[in-house]
């Protein structure tokens, strides 16, 4: 009597390849954002970007009163200008109490600093966005065209890199109009160049590769190179500078609300604080100090978290 072995199929060398593809090799970015949480440095940055973002989600809760509201005929006892009082530090009971005092206005400073962290965000968030939005797509086919249409596009962007950035952003904001959207998109102009250099270097390193020249072979059209091949593998540099550009972003913005072209009165922004209260600096120091350390801590936490993203994205340092 024969015995009927049953027969299992066996399994293809694509599938075997794939399963062990899918199951060691790890994902790039998990292995970054591994490889990032081990920078101290990063943390740091990632704990100041936390407590930000938070701070601008529950701006209204957190906030005691509206960044707007003059205080003066509505609270007893409340002068122009007062220095922070604390009741659990030792102030008087019977003052008004104001974490970061009041400015010249009658306002509280302390809901005008936390309400102004949700226009740092969307300042350098949006800011950095179009930059890199059109920077990127610039830099990404001048470097994959090359010859003339290279030339002409990198000339263009070098035009712009002659001019100091804030002296180009002053002049675009002039033409354009007072205004924060206006100061947003002057910061966002002066900031393409960076982003298409950037992006152009990182084509022209990728464009060569083996990926890509097995993809030509099969056919693959010049579009689907650049957008499915080349511009996925070359976001590295692009994101490492473009967190490191939104705080040059938010202190640019600032700088032009200081100098009263960009953010317009009353709106609770920090560089137009800290110039409509530059006059008091030795009477209400306070005035200055408080908004003047929400951007330097906001600069501090994307520039330290740019640092780390660089150290966590480069192989060289994660072997």
């Amino acid at each position: 009597m024969s015995v009927i072995t049953p027969t299992v199929p066996e399994s293809t060398p694509e599938l075997t390849a794939g399963s062990a593809a899918a199951d060691h090799v790890p994902s790039v970015w998990r292995d970054a954002l591994r490889n990032l949480l081990r920078q101290r440095i990063a943390v740091v940055g990632l704990i100041i970007l936390g407590a930000l973002i938070l701070t601008a989600i529950f701006a209204d809760q957190i906030a005691p009163y509206d960044p707007n509201q003059v205080l003066l005929s509505t609270e007893r006892g409340i002068k122009r200008l007062s220095p922070p009082c604390i009741h659990v530090l030792g102030c008087a009971a019977d003052r008004p109490e104001h974490f970061m005092g009041v400015d010249g206005n009658g306002r509280d400073e302390f809901s005008r600093i936390v309400h102004g962290s949700r226009i740092s965000l969307q300042v350098g968030i949006l800011t950095v966005g179009f930059a890199i939005l059109i920077g990127a797509l610039i830099g990404a086919v001048a470097g994959f065209a090359g010859g003339w249409t290279d030339n002409v596009l990198m000339r263009i962007m070098d035009v712009f890199l002659v001019f100091p950035a804030l002296l180009l952003a002053i002049a675009i904001v002039t033409v354009l109009g007072k205004s924060l959207v206006n100061a947003q998109l002057a910061v966002g102009i002066v900031a393409i160049p960076i982003f298409a250099r950037v992006m152009r270097a990182s084509v022209l390193a990728n464009r060569e590769q083996d990926y890509v020249t097995a993809a030509r072979a099969l056919g693959e059209s010049s579009i689907g190179l650049l957008f499915r091949r080349i511009i996925p593998n070359s976001l590295t540099a692009l994101i490492v500078q473009g967190t490191l550009g939104i705080g040059a972003a938010v202190l640019e913005v600032a700088a032009l609300s200081f100098l009263g072209i960009g953010a317009q009165p009353p709106l609770a922004e920090w560089g137009s604080m800290v110039g409509l209260d530059r006059g008091q600096l030795f009477i209400a120091p306070h005035l200055i100090f408080f908004p003047g350390m929400a951007l330097a801590l906001t600069v501090l936490g994307f520039n330290l978290l740019g640092d780390g993203l660089r150290d966590a994205l480069d192989p060289r340092l994660n072997r």
